[in-house]
C-alpha cells in the first residue's frame, strides 16, 4: 500500500511539473505573438526605475534651477543702465563699483516717474570718495571724467577725441606686472577707468565704438611681443582710428559730398552746435560760395551762440532765433543741415533734444533735411522713442533764466511735492523726416544704415 501511495504522489508531481511547463510555453508563445505587450512591460519597468532614480537624486529646496539654453549663462535682455528703479540691480551695481574701487555717484531722489528707470546723478558728488594715493584710476581719466560731468567737453566727436587722448596716456604709463600677459592684464586695468567715465556721464555711441576698437586691438596682441612694441602698436591703432574714422571722415563728408549740395544764394538752417556742420559751412565759405545761415537754438545750454560766434568770425552772414520761432523762419529756408549723436539700425536719428521738432516742421514745409554723420556713430540698437533710452541732465539748469536781479524763482523747487523738473538731452527723429544722410562713404538714405553696419563688421 505504501509503495502504491508513493507511486501516486510521483504521478501527481510529474503531472504538476508538466502543467507548469505547458503554462510557461503558452506564456512564451503569447509574448512572441504580441510584441506590444513586451514593450509595455519594458516601458513600465523603465519608468519605475526612473522614478526610483529621481527619488534618490531629489534636488534640495534651496538649489537653483539650471539656466536655460545649455551650459551658457543667459544674458539679461535689459541693460542695467535702464533699471535704475530696481533696487536689486542697484545693489548689484554698487557691489560691482566697490569691487572695481570706483566711487559711486549719488542719484537725484526727486525724478519724473516716467523716466525713473534712467540714472540721474546729483552734481558735485563725484570726487568725494576718491583717494588719489590709492586709486586704480589714472589721473588723466579722472580729469576727463570731471570735464564730462561739468559739461566742459561736450559733443560726440569732442568727447571721443578726448577719450582717445586719455587712453593713450594710460597705455603709455602702463607697466606689465611680472607673470602677467599684457593682452589680459591691460584690459582689466582699463575696466575701472571706463566704469568711472560711465559714472561721470553715460558713454556716447562714438565713445563705445572707440572702446570696442581698442579692446579688439589689445586682444590681438601676441604674448611674444615685447611691452614697448605692444604699446607702440596700441598707440598707433588709436591714432589710426582718429584719423580714419573722425578726421578724414569729416573732411570727406565736408569737401566731397556736403559742399556739392550748397549753392549760391542758399538759406541754410542749422540747429544747436555741431562741429561737423561748422566744418561744412566754413569749407563752403572758403570755396567762395555765397549763402546765409539761420542758427536755431534752445535752452538750457544755448550752444548755438558758440556756433554763431565762430561763423561770424569767418565772415558768414548769420541769423539767430530760438526754437519757438522755427516755424516763422522756415518759409525762407532752402536746406537744413543737422548733426547727429547716433544713427540707429531702424533708420532713426538720435540727436540733441529739439532736432525732431525742427525736422518735423521742415517736413511740413517740404524743406530737405540733410543729416551729417560719420559711420562710427552707427549703432545696432533699435529705438522709436526717447523714453526707453535717453540721458537725463541736471534739472537745476532748467530754472536758471539768466542774469536776473530778483534771482531764480524756483530755487526751492525740491521742497514742492507736486513739482518735477525734466531735462532730456536727446530725442529721436523718424526716417520719414530725413531726406538724406551724408557719410564718408557717400550720401545714403536712413534705411541703408543696416547695410553699412554689415559692411563695417565684415571689414
Amino acid at each position: 500500500m505504501e509503495a502504491k501511495a508513493h507511486r501516486n504522489e510521483g504521478n501527481v508531481n510529474e503531472e504538476g511539473s508538466d502543467a507548469r511547463k505547458k503554462s510557461k510555453k503558452a506564456q512564451k508563445h503569447q509574448d512572441d505573438a504580441s510584441p506590444d505587450t513586451r514593450s509595455v512591460r519594458f516601458e513600465e519597468s523603465k519608468s519605475n526605475k526612473k522614478k526610483q532614480g529621481n527619488k534618490r537624486q531629489e534636488p534640495k529646496s534651496n538649489s537653483k534651477p539650471p539656466p536655460t539654453g545649455g551650459s551658457r549663462s543667459v544674458r539679461p535682455r535689459v541693460s542695467s543702465m535702464l533699471q535704475a528703479d530696481d533696487q536689486k540691480v542697484l545693489a548689484k551695481y554698487a557691489k560691482s563699483l566697490q569691487k572695481q574701487q570706483v566711487p559711486q555717484r549719488k542719484t537725484i531722489q526727486k525724478q519724473v516717474e516716467m523716466f525713473a528707470h534712467l540714472y540721474q546723478y546729483a552734481p558735485d558728488t563725484l570726487t568725494h570718495n576718491i583717494s588719489f594715493s590709492t586709486s586704480v584710476i589714472h589721473p588723466a581719466i579722472i580729469k576727463l571724467g570731471l570735464q564730462y560731468a561739468e559739461g566742459i567737453i561736450c559733443g560726440s566727436n569732442a568727447r571721443c577725441v578726448a577719450l582717445l587722448a586719455a587712453l593713450k596716456k594710460v597705455i603709455h604709463d602702463y607697466q606689465v606686472p611680472s607673470q602677467r600677459v599684457l593682452s589680459r592684464d591691460l584690459e582689466q586695468k582699463l575696466k575701472p577707468c571706463i566704469t568711472f567715465l560711465q559714472q561721470c556721464r553715460p558713454l556716447s555711441v562714438s565713445m563705445g565704438s572707440a572702446i570696442k576698437h581698442i579692446k579688439l586691438q589689445i586682444s590681438e596682441i601676441s604674448p611674444d611681443v615685447s611691452e614697448k612694441e605692444a604699446k607702440d602698436r596700441l598707440c598707433n591703432s588709436i591714432d589710426r582710428f582718429y584719423n580714419e574714422r573722425i578726421k578724414y571722415a569729416d573732411e570727406s563728408i565736408s569737401k566731397t559730398y556736403a559742399s556739392t549740395k550748397i549753392n549760391d544764394n542758399e538759406v541754410i538752417l542749422v540747429y544747436s552746435f555741431s562741429s561737423l556742420v561748422l566744418k561744412i559751412l566754413t569749407d563752403a565759405h572758403e570755396k567762395k560760395k555765397k549763402f546765409r545761415v539761420i542758427v536755431v537754438d534752445s535752452r538750457p545750454k544755448l550752444e548755438g551762440r558758440e556756433l554763431v560766434n565762430r561763423l561770424v568770425k569767418t565772415g558768414i552772414h548769420c541769423s539767430y532765433v530760438l526754437i519757438n520761432a522755427v516755424s516763422y523762419v522756415m518759409k525762407e529756408v532752402t536746406m537744413i543741415l543737422l548733426g547727429a549723436h547716433a544713427l540707429l539700425a531702424n533708420g532713426y536719428v538720435m540727436s540733441r533734444v529739439g532736432t525732431a521738432l525742427v525736422a518735423s516742421v521742415a517736413h511740413s514745409y517740404n524743406v530737405p533735411v540733410l543729416v551729417c554723420c560719420e559711420t562710427y556713430k552707427f549703432h545696432e540698437r533699435v529705438q522709436t522713442d526717447a523714453f526707453v533710452f535717453n540721458e537725463l541732465g541736471d534739472p537745476d539748469v532748467m530754472i536758471d533764466l539768466g542774469n536776473r536781479k530778483e534771482g531764480r524763482v524756483l530755487d526751492e523747487w525740491r521742497s514742492i511735492d507736486s513739482l518735477r523738473i525734466l531735462n532730456l538731452l536727446y530725442d529721436v527723429t523718424p526716417p520719414d523726416f530725413i531726406t538724406m544722410v551724408i557719410t564718408e562713404v557717400g550720401m545714403v538714405p536712413c534705411t541703408s544704415v543696416p547695410v553699412l553696419l554689415r559692411v563695417k563688421h565684415y571689414n
